[in-house]
């Protein structure tokens, strides 16, 4: 800590940006959202169906956003000062009491979880309020931001108090209010674009911890089966998944779209890079389960259906995600790697389509292969003859 009291501090902007990283408090911070995102995965290893899925996507978006209201707060005002340490701390507790409530979470603990949201978003509200007070430059963005946040805020606290199913409207509505909040303010964005290195850095970590629950899912699977050698085979595949997604997403991670938007005024492409990481990190998360669910099922029978679907159609979304990422140039600009990301859902929709029969090791040997040949194409369009000749590549 420099200072004991420190008013937040513009940490953006060409004549004041210098390369930043995650702090040790952003780094502690994010230790809560490990342990919501492994209570979200396993809500969803207890109902592996469309109703199940649809419950583990509800839940995950106010969890993931919570991050992103912190994450991007921390990213323009950052200050390292005993309040903000405090209204971290609070932030950490309210976070808490969402991966506490999210079992259930859309039944009787469904208005703890409200309240805890609601009690996170009022935090981040005072934040951008107090940033407001101290830098005047930010004042349009921070108000901006603190009316459409703090709204929202009301109707999840307003929510706990009315029965189901209306108190999902207003989840719903106060939602809607949250993701829009940033595009009514474009204008104000494109005088303060996020920080180039740090906020890459941030989302990376993200993805980080939605990739150690694959991690996490094969060991689980591993140690609670006996070792056959097809359930050990099948380990090394998911492995495989978790590697070849890892490869791709960090090696074509970095701060392009900030400096797009700085040269070229196209903030749409920020925001374009927020919003495609929701189902990118959804699929990945998902992907653990399904990866989970595979280790765990009878290695002589045919995989279940909707295990099938799970694994097949997470891992579709990833690359989907990706290849979007890719088509608009938010990462790396390159439309051969982006035909390959939709081509590889493609191919892993339809195994989900036509694999029924398939075995377990069977379907998951497919997925494995399917993302591996998405690093091989990356190695070949990476050789220094393939940049030379094409400056998209």
């Amino acid at each position: 800590m420099t200072n004991f009291i420190q008013p937040p501090r513009l940490r953006i902007g060409e004549e004041t940006e210098e390369e930043r990283h995650a702090t040790w408090l952003e780094l502690f911070y994010d230790l809560v959202f490990v342990v919501a995102v492994s209570q979200l995965a396993h809500n969803l290893k207890e109902d592996i169906s469309l109703s199940g899925l649809f419950g583990f996507v509800v839940l995950f978006i106010p969890v993931w956003w919570s991050w992103i209201g912190t994450t991007y707060y921390a990213n323009r005002f950052d200050s390292d000062d005993v309040e903000h340490r405090l209204l971290i701390a609070i932030q950490m507790l309210t976070a808490a009491a969402m991966a506490v409530n999210i079992h259930h979470g859309l039944g009787e603990s469904s208005s703890g979880f409200a309240v805890s949201y609601a009690l996170g978003r009022a935090v981040l509200v005072i934040e951008y309020v107090r940033a407001g007070i101290h830098i005047p430059s930010a004042r349009p963005l921070t108000t901006r931001y603190a009316i459409g946040f703090a709204i929202a805020a009301l109707l999840w606290l307003i929510s706990a108090f009315i029965p189901i199913p209306w108190r999902f409207a207003l989840w719903t509505l106060g939602i809607i209010i949250d993701f829009t909040t940033p595009l009514t303010a474009r204008k104000f964005q494109l005088r303060l674009l996020p920080h180039a290195s740090h906020l890459p850095e941030r989302f990376g970590l993200f993805t980080i911890i939605v990739l150690g629950e694959a991690i996490i899912a094969v060991v689980n699977g591993v140690s609670e089966q006996k070792w056959h050698t097809s359930t050990v085979i099948s380990a090394v595949f998911g492995l495989i998944i978790a590697f070849s997604w890892w490869w791709v997403y960090f090696d074509n991670l970095g701060g392009k779209p900030i400096e797009i938007a700085r040269t070229h005024g196209k903030v749409g492409v920020v925001n374009l890079w927020l919003y495609t990481h929701l189902p990118l990190v959804i699929g990945i998360a998902a992907a653990g389960v399904g990866v989970e669910e595979i280790l765990l099922s009878k290695q002589t029978v045919a995989l279940p259906d909707s295990q099938r679907w799970l694994i097949c159609g997470s891992v579709a979304l990833c690359s989907l995600s990706v290849g979007i990422l890719h088509r608009f140039g938010v990462i790396r600009l390159c439309k051969i790697r982006s035909k390959y990301r939709l081509g590889g859902a493609a191919v892993l929709i339809a195994i989900a389509f036509f694999g029924k029969g398939l075995l377990p090791i069977a379907v998951i040997a497919l997925v494995a292969l399917v993302s591996a040949l998405q690093v091989v194409q990356d190695l070949y369009q990476s050789r220094p003859t393939t940049r030379l000749a094409d400056p998209e590549i």
